[in-house]
């Protein structure tokens, strides 16, 4: 058993990035060092310990029960020691800082948008790397630092994550500003179910949404002939066509060419949430963006 004394740091490191990868060829490649060098560290963890903690499997490894008992504490030491790293103050006009978002394609128009714009002003150093969202993966990808931020739904995010509400969305009917459902006045439901619709759909029936089960609770049903899987693409869809769509309120707040009004039924909005992991939670760089991320969507 080795001496606290002699414990090398980066021999913990090794351990985590074992822990997560479970493939000392993929450990390697994440701490940037060879199969070998991380093969070698594998070696000096075992002696120090007095247990195998990695044995092979048929893909990669698998930790042994002692290594599982020691996962928890390795973690906690590694995050304590980079918070001690972290600078006191942040000054956000002169910090170079990287940070990894994932996001929907409407979160990227709601709030990417905002908050880019805002943080170019604020602080220039600041480079945000934005990548799809995989709900079934967020709670990982933030636990091994992958992501260092998820724009999400409750109903998505794993329960152990720091979350903050960013706001509650809301539905509106949307079309071309000349669209003749839209004149005269609101739009009634015979009027809003004789219109050929448009809808985003990620996954599921491609031709239904949370209007038409709103409906269905009606007895009624409209007639959807478009369904396309990005939010982004939606606004230009309406103005070239005489298709109307159901569309969250942020996402067409200030596009051109395009009229609005409240559709004739209650098409239930949902909540947009930020997650991030304890490993990041008190990063004081990050702390800041975060903040001014909230402060964008307030």
């Amino acid at each position: 058993m080795a001496d606290i004394r002699t414990l090398d740091l980066n021999l913990l490191k090794a351990f985590d990035a074992l822990m997560d990868e479970r493939s000392v060829t993929r450990a390697a490649q994440r701490l940037a060092l060879t199969q070998p060098a991380v093969s070698g560290m594998l070696g000096r963890l075992r002696e120090a310990f007095g247990d195998p903690l990695f044995v092979r499997a048929s893909r990669g490894v698998v930790p042994t029960a002692r290594a599982e008992a020691l996962a928890p504490a390795v973690r906690q030491v590694l995050l304590e020691v980079a918070a001690l790293l972290q600078p006191l103050q942040f000054d956000p006009t002169t910090a170079a800082l990287t940070m990894t978002v994932a996001a929907t394609d409407y979160a990227l128009r709601a709030v990417v948008l905002p908050w880019l714009t805002a943080l170019r002003a604020q602080a220039p150093g600041v480079r945000i790397a934005v990548q799809p969202i995989d709900d079934t993966r967020i709670g990982a990808q933030l636990e091994r630092g992958d992501i260092d931020l998820a724009l999400t739904t409750p109903q998505a995010a794993p329960p152990e994550l720091h979350a903050r509400t960013l706001f509650d969305e809301h539905y509106v009917c949307v079309a071309r500003h000349d669209h003749p459902a839209l004149a005269g006045g609101p739009c009634t439901l015979d009027t809003f179910c004789a219109q050929d619709h448009a809808l985003v759909s990620y996954g599921g029936p491609a031709f239904e949404g949370a209007t038409d089960h709103a409906l269905a609770a009606l007895g009624r049903q409209r007639r959807v002939v478009a369904s396309v899987g990005s939010f982004l693409m939606l606004p230009e869809l309406l103005r070239r066509t005489n298709l109307i769509a159901v569309a969250p309120s942020r996402l067409v707040a200030d596009e051109p060419g395009l009229g609005r009004c409240t559709p004739p039924l209650d098409v239930p909005g949902f909540s947009k949430i930020a997650v991030w992991h304890e490993r990041r939670h008190r990063d004081a760089g990050q702390r800041w963006v975060r903040e001014l991320l909230f402060g964008c969507c307030a």
